[in-house]
């Protein structure tokens, strides 16, 4: 089987397994699926010869692939097993279409286009075949792209000149990356490693948020109506006075490129109390500390208001910008822009609005940037799939997997 066919054959695969996760569970992994997925992964990394295979008690898969350079940096990588919930059907049904510049019918029973109009990004892969969902779910590329990628990787190693390869895949990503925290990282011993992500032909991740969460709770008194005149502090009315301390334009909604912002995601409260939920997140750690400092400040003035009620806070850090870590080790990087100019791809580099697995474990002393999957619309019905970008991404893994070698002997080369 060719490269292109086994991606495919691996991805299909991989998407017939529903793993989509569940942010309402507190289990991890937060859906069953997962664990089936975890199991299929396992099986198939013991027939290709990993050594020291493993599947723990919340999922998470890791094995490495011993190399014949045991000199060479030892290289990780790390892709997550859930599809993301974005209220479409959790069954990933795809399909191979060619694009050949006009609108694809995704499901003419439903009557489902992915229009050039509203998708001009298709344009640049006129005459090519697209993985796209049947339009009923989003087609989870984002992140079983990255799977076929790294299983077929571990398939064609055996060929290659290459040090010891270490490889995890984790549940949860994108519900708060819970698997990458939980990950043992004696079982991922590398001295750096990439995740495969999203993303289309080219695009690099060298930099994510610093991220927080906060929560913020407003005890108020509570009292009848008929004898409320001077005693009752409503909670509801001290969350709303909370959030009108910070800037409207200072939000997601109003923000691009580099810069912060606070979101209030979440307000339940009844007669007594008010739980708000606060997510942080800046690029520069100097800005992130101040917006941390932010909470406590307005948390102070709020109770100032309000004598006879209480607010108490918590801030906890999620994940740290990968800049910090790959600032002190830089190797993952460089291969990374060798193989790709390598292969002739162009790199865009993009500062990530959000976090990846890779800002965890950044953050736990393993430089990890992320590149491509090749998909594009992640998180939609109308996410595809260029095949050729597709094998793009897994000649960019194999040749920092080959190149890796190089950096120790020029001349070791297969």
């Amino acid at each position: 089987m060719d490269i292109r066919q086994e991606l495919i054959s691996r991805f299909f695969r991989y998407a017939a397994i529903e793993s989509q996760s569940n942010a309402r569970a507190t289990c991890l992994p937060s859906s069953p699926g997962q664990a089936a997925l975890a199991a299929l992964i396992a099986d198939e990394m013991r027939v290709l010869g990993l050594a020291d295979v493993r599947v723990d008690e919340h999922a998470i898969v890791t094995g490495v692939k011993r190399g014949n350079r045991p000199e060479a940096p030892a290289i990780g990588f790390i892709a997550h097993l859930d599809t993301v919930d974005v209220g479409l059907s959790p069954f990933i049904r795809p399909q191979i279409l060619r694009f050949d510049g006009k609108d694809l019918c995704l499901n003419a029973k439903d009557d489902i286009w992915l229009r050039v109009g509203e998708h001009p990004e298709i344009l640049g892969w006129t005459g090519e075949d697209m993985i796209v969902s049947d339009g009923t779910s989003v087609l989870g590329a984002d992140n079983k792209a990255a799977i076929a990628v790294i299983m077929t990787l571990l398939a064609r190693l055996d060929q290659q000149t290459h040090g010891d390869v270490f490889v995890a895949f984790v549940p949860d990503e994108e519900i708060g990356l819970r698997g990458a925290k939980a990950l043992d990282l004696a079982r991922f011993p590398c001295d750096f490693a990439y995740t495969i992500d999203c993303c289309e032909l080219g695009e690099v991740v060298l930099e994510t948020f610093n991220a927080a969460s906060a929560e913020i709770v407003f005890t108020g008194v509570s009292a009848h109506p008929m004898s409320a005149k001077g005693s009752l502090v409503n909670p509801l009315t001290m969350a709303i006075d909370f959030i009108a301390q910070f800037d409207r334009n200072d939000t997601p909604e109003h923000t691009a490129d580099r810069q912060g912002f606070f979101w209030f995601k979440d307000l339940v409260a009844h007669d007594s109390e008010a739980t708000l939920t606060c997510l942080i997140r800046d690029f520069d750690s100097d800005g992130f500390n101040q917006r941390k400092r932010r909470i406590a400040e307005v948390a102070e003035r709020v109770r100032s208001t309000y004598p006879t009620g209480n607010i108490r806070y918590q801030v906890t850090d999620t994940y740290r910008n990968i800049a910090t870590s790959l600032a002190h080790d830089d190797r993952a990087a460089r291969l990374l822009f060798d193989a790709m100019d390598g292969l002739q791809i162009d790199r865009k580099l993009i500062p990530m609005r959000g976090g990846t697995d890779g800002a965890v474990l950044s953050a736990r002393g393993i430089p990890t940037p992320n590149f491509f999957t090749g998909a594009y619309n992640f998180h939609s019905r109308y996410e595809f799939l260029p095949i050729p970008a597709f094998e793009s991404s897994f000649e960019v893994a194999l040749g920092v997997c080959r190149l890796a070698v190089m950096s120790i002997s020029p001349n070791c080369l297969t």
